[in-house]
C-alpha cells in the first residue's frame, strides 16, 4: 500500500491531473466564448494561454510515457545521492532540473537562462520543434515552477536562487558594468553623451539582452532621456544626438516586455511627440516607429492618443516625406483600432490629408486602409462626402491592379452611399460611363463583390422609387 503523500509526489500522475483540470478550464472559457456575444479580449487571451500550457503538458505527458520502459539511468539525471530528476522537470536544452520554467511560442517549456540565451544569439525558432516562434516572449510556467517546488521538496533538494543562476537572464557582469557606464555619461558633457547614446544604439539594435536590461531597472530609461529633459527645445539638441537616442528608445521598445514600462514612463510619449515635430526626418520617422512599436499593446493605444500624439503624426504624414511616410502610416493605422482614438485621428484633420494624397496616387496601399479602418466612424464618413472622395474613390477602382485597394474603396463608398444616398449619383454616372461597380460585383474578391452588390441593389432601390414616384 502507498504512503500518504506518495501518490501526489509522481511527477506523471501529478502531470495527468493538472493537464485534466486545465482542459476542463479551457472547456469553461471556450464556452463563454461561443455563447456570450460579449466576450473579452482578456478570454481569448486566457484561453490561449490556457492552450499553451495543455500543449506543454501534454508533450511532457507524452514523453513521460514514451521514455518510463527506458533504465532509471538514460531517464533521469542524478542531483543527489538516490535523488533523481523526471524527465518532465527537465530543460529540453540544458537536461538539467529547470530553476524558472518559461513557455515559448510554439508552447513548449523551457529554463529561462537557456531559452533566454538561445533567443539572444538570434535564433527565432523553438529547439525543440524547429517552429518559427510568432514572438519572443518568455510566459511564466507557474504550474510546472509549482510542481517541481514540490517534488523538490519532498526529496529534500534545497533549490539554488533563481537570481543568482540566471545570471540576470544571461547577460554578464561585464553587460551590466558597460551598460551601467553609458547611462551615467548621458549625464555628462555633450561629447561623452553623444558617444553613450551611438553605442547604446548599436547594443540595443544587435543584443537583445540590452534591450533587457532597460527593464530591470527604473532609473534606466530616464537616465537615456535625461540630454533630451534638458534642452528647452527639442531642435536645441546635437542631430546625431536625437537621432540615436530615439533610435535607441525604438530599439528598447521592440522587446514585448518593456513596451508598457516604456510607454507609461512619464517623459517618453511627450519626446516622442517633440522628435516628430521637430527632430531630423530619421528622428521623426524613427519616433514615428517606436509609437508603432509601442501601439501593439491596446492599453498603449489609448495612453498615446490621450497624451495627443495623433496630431504631430498626421502633421509628418501631410509633410510627406518618403522615408517616412511608412512608419507614420502603420503608427495612424495601429493606433486607429480603437475607436477613441477615430474620433481624435478625424477631429485633426486625417480625411483630409488622405484624400489629398490619394488623390495623388501616393502611398495609396496604406492610406486606403487607414480610411477604410476610419470608415466606421461616422463623422469620418460625413467627411469623406464632403470632401468629394467619390469620384477619386471609383477611379481607384477602375484603374488600380491591387485588389486590396479596391476592396477598400468600395468597402467606403457603400458605408458613404448609406450615410448620405445622394452621393447614389455619382455611383450612377460611373456605372453608365464605365460600369465599375457592376464590374467589381462580378470580378472582384467575394468581399469586393459583397459590397459592390450592395451599392448596386441600393442604386436600383433609388431608381425605382424615383420612377414610381
Amino acid at each position: 500500500m502507498a504512503k500518504p503523500g506518495m501518490l501526489d509526489s509522481d511527477p506523471v500522475v501529478l502531470l495527468k491531473k493538472t493537464l485534466e483540470l486545465k482542459k476542463k478550464e479551457l472547456k469553461k472559457l471556450v464556452r463563454s466564448i461561443v455563447d456570450d456575444a460579449d466576450f473579452t479580449i482578456e478570454t481569448i487571451d486566457q484561453a490561449k494561454e490556457v492552450l499553451c500550457v495543455i500543449k506543454d503538458l501534454k508533450l511532457r505527458k507524452n514523453s513521460s510515457s514514451s521514455s518510463s520502459s527506458s533504465s532509471s539511468s538514460s531517464m533521469s539525471l542524478k542531483l543527489h545521492k538516490n535523488v533523481t530528476c523526471p524527465d518532465e522537470f527537465k530543460c529540453p536544452l540544458s537536461k538539467e532540473l529547470m530553476r524558472d520554467p518559461v513557455i515559448v511560442a510554439s508552447g513548449l517549456t523551457y529554463d529561462r537562462l537557456f531559452i533566454q540565451k538561445w533567443l539572444s544569439a538570434g535564433n527565432r525558432t523553438c529547439p525543440s520543434t524547429q517552429q518559427v516562434l510568432s514572438h519572443a516572449v518568455l510566459t511564466p510556467n507557474h504550474l510546472i515552477r509549482q510542481m517541481i517546488q514540490q517534488w523538490s521538496e519532498k526529496q529534500g533538494i534545497q533549490l539554488s536562487n533563481s537570481l543568482n543562476y540566471f545570471n540576470e537572464e544571461g547577460i554578464t557582469e561585464a553587460d551590466r558594468n558597460q551598460f551601467l557606464c553609458l547611462l551615467k555619461k548621458m549625464s555628462s558633457a555633450l561629447s561623452d553623451q553623444k558617444a553613450a547614446a551611438k553605442e547604446l544604439r548599436l547594443l540595443t539594435k544587435k543584443h537583445p539582452c540590452f534591450r533587457v536590461l532597460f527593464c530591470d531597472s527604473v532609473d534606466a530609461i530616464p537616465q537615456l532621456l535625461k540630454p533630451m529633459c534638458g534642452s528647452d527645445t527639442f531642435s536645441s539638441i546635437h542631430p546625431d544626438l536625437q537621432e540615436d537616442v530615439i533610435t535607441t528608445l525604438l530599439n528598447i521598445s521592440i522587446h514585448d516586455n518593456n513596451k508598457k514600462l516604456v510607454a507609461e514612463t512619464p517623459m517618453v510619449i511627450p519626446i516622442l511627440m517633440k522628435a516628430l515635430r521637430s527632430g531630423t526626418i530619421e528622428t521623426r520617422s524613427n519616433a514615428a516607429a517606436a509609437l508603432f512599436t509601442l501601439s501593439a499593446l491596446d492599453s498603449n493605444k489609448e495612453l498615446i492618443g490621450k497624451s495627443g500624439a495623433l496630431k504631430p503624426l498626421i502633421d509628418l504624414l501631410e509633410e510627406g516625406h518618403q522615408s517616412a511616410m511608412k512608419d507614420v502610416a502603420s503608427a495612424i493605422f495601429t493606433l486607429c483600432v480603437i475607436q477613441d482614438n477615430k474620433a481624435r485621428a478625424v477631429k485633426d484633420g486625417i480625411v483630409r490629408v488622405i484624400l489629398r494624397k490619394i488623390k495623388d496616387r501616393i502611398h495609396t496601399d496604406e492610406l486606403l486602409a487607414i480610411l477604410a479602418l476610419l470608415s466606421s466612424h461616422h463623422k469620418a464618413i460625413e467627411d469623406i462626402g464632403e470632401l468629394g472622395a467619390v469620384p477619386s474613390l471609383l477611379s481607384i477602382i477602375r484603374e488600380s491592379s491591387c485588389e486590396r485597394n479596391k476592396e477598400n474603396c468600395v468597402a467606403i463608398l457603400q458605408t458613404v452611399c448609406l450615410y448620405d444616398r445622394s452621393k447614389l449619383k455619382d455611383i450612377k454616372e460611373e456605372e453608365k460611363n464605365h460600369r465599375t461597380i457592376s464590374e467589381l460585383a462580378q470580378n472582384g474578391t467575394s468581399r469586393a463583390k459583397r459590397k459592390a452588390s450592395g451599392i448596386l441593389e441600393r442604386l436600383n432601390r433609388v431608381v425605382n422609387i424615383t420612377h414610381t414616384a
